[in-house]
């Protein structure tokens, strides 16, 4: 599939083939929501924590005699039905990542960029370059109508673009190897540059022809 080329400015420079093997699968809504919910997962903290009836200060004394008080028996005031005793079954500090089939990132990966595509919200951008200035790429992000995007570049992104981007709310950049099915779903647009195409085509196994890898 060929998308045209534009660059920051709403220019066209041209068009680009798109491997179809990246943008032009049958999006996976199922696989999407299970790398989604991974990668949720993977971002928890897990530092919740409750004190255990083993962990609370306190007597180790038993309260009272086993028999004859007319009371309940007890064994101690730090059993969890006493005020200041322990939690029964509280949160304790863990790891909420799990495992996830690498094909199954893959697949997640390939639907996302897949349906932005398929949705006509995904750009090809010449070049991902500022310089530096906030001002500047508001302008030009907010001439392209762009309230929500996610730019993708190459293995590197330019210092000056990066410095002007992360002062605008709704637009993040993210080198390929950074690109995610996360945050390419909650972002409206996504623009990859012509490098961060062939990153992402090598990054998912699929390999360009002369004329795509010349693009």
């Amino acid at each position: 599939m060929k998308a045209p080329v534009i660059t920051l400015a709403n220019e066209a420079v041209g068009e680009m083939e798109l491997p179809d093997a990246v943008f032009g699968a049958e999006p996976r809504p199922d696989i999407m929501a299970r790398v989604v919910h991974w990668q949720l997962a993977k971002r928890r903290a897990g530092t919740h924590k409750a004190k255990g009836m083993g962990e609370v200060s306190g007597t180790t004394k038993k309260p009272w005699k086993q028999k004859g008080t007319g009371r309940a028996r007890q064994g101690s005031l730090r059993s969890p039905q006493f005020r200041k005793g322990g939690v029964v079954h509280g949160p304790v500090v863990r790891d909420h990542g799990y495992d996830l089939p690498k094909k199954v990132r893959r697949l997640g990966l390939i639907s996302a960029l897949s349906q932005k595509a398929r949705e006509g919200k995904l750009f090809v951008l010449d070049r991902a370059v500022a310089n530096g200035k906030t001002a500047d790429l508001r302008r030009r992000v907010a001439a392209l109508g762009w309230r929500s995007a996610l730019v993708v570049d190459g293995m590197a992104i330019d210092e000056g673009f990066r410095r002007a981007a992360r002062n605008i709310p709704g637009l993040d950049v993210l080198p390929t190897i950074g690109a995610n099915v996360y945050d390419i779903l909650r972002h409206e647009v996504v623009a990859v540059t012509r490098e961060g195409i062939v990153g992402l085509a090598q990054r998912l196994g699929v390999v360009l022809d002369g004329e795509e890898a010349r693009a």
